[in-house]
């Protein structure tokens, strides 16, 4: 693929055991409204304006079975699927290696948040263009937050309008977050990899369908917004 100078890449995190499901399979692969949560990742990366091509990173167990779902999209030549690695840092890392040359900005995403509407992608991907180096979607906290030491004493509590809850997908400059991933750190969130390089690391507001089907809870929450 090739004349897409500027382009965006989304790499798809799919490679999660899901155990709080108790499914039998990675999480990814659970379906919702009749459809895999990857392939509701999937089509939604691709009603974004801008993407050119998603990498799906997938369990080395089921890259076969990610390779089949995602053959039926429509853009599936603009599709790419390898195999995640033991942390989420190694599969992040293992989705950029297979980005094409031409792609400058990277949308990270978690297949688990499957229901992130096309409009955030387009708001974040908007946010570096504008000359972000590193842009995040996240919602104010609505709970009073403790922090804690190892036994359970309260040892802080944050402000509450200053925090903000986290979601995907992050937006990164393709340059910014290789140089974060070629430090060698490991981190459950990239834009913290970005953060401990010193980067400035931009918060724009989340969207409430971003939410992450982790408990079988979630995934009915999911099938009642998709249902029809």
């Amino acid at each position: 693929m090739s004349g897409h100078s500027g382009s965006v890449g989304v790499v798809l995190v799919a490679a999660g055991q899901g155990t709080r499901l108790r499914a039998d399979q990675p999480k990814a692969f659970v379906r919702v409204a009749g459809l895999t949560l990857l392939e509701h990742a999937v089509s939604r990366a691709f009603q974004a304006a801008d993407t050119a091509q998603v990498v799906v990173v997938a369990p080395a167990s089921h890259l076969r079975e990610a390779g089949a779902l995602v053959s039926e999209h429509p853009r599936a030549q603009d599709v790419t699927v390898v195999a995640g690695g033991a942390e989420r840092t190694q599969s992040v890392s293992a989705g950029l290696d297979a980005l094409d040359d031409d792609v400058d900005i990277v949308l990270v995403h978690d297949a688990a948040r499957c229901l992130a509407p096309p409009e955030l992608f387009d708001r974040l991907v908007a946010a570096v263009r504008a000359g972000a180096d590193a842009v995040v979607p996240g919602l104010a906290v609505a709970d009073t937050v403790k922090q804690v030491d190892a036994d359970g004493v309260v040892v802080a509590t944050p402000e509450r309008s200053s925090l903000r809850a986290v979601q995907t997908p992050q937006a990164f400059r393709r340059s910014v977050l290789a140089s974060a991933h070629a430090s060698g750190a490991e981190a459950t969130d990239d834009a913290a990899l970005v953060e401990r390089l010193g980067g400035r690391v931009l918060v724009i507001d989340g969207d409430d369908l971003a939410f992450k089907v982790t408990t079988a809870g979630d995934l009915e929450r999911a099938d009642r917004i998709l249902g029809p």
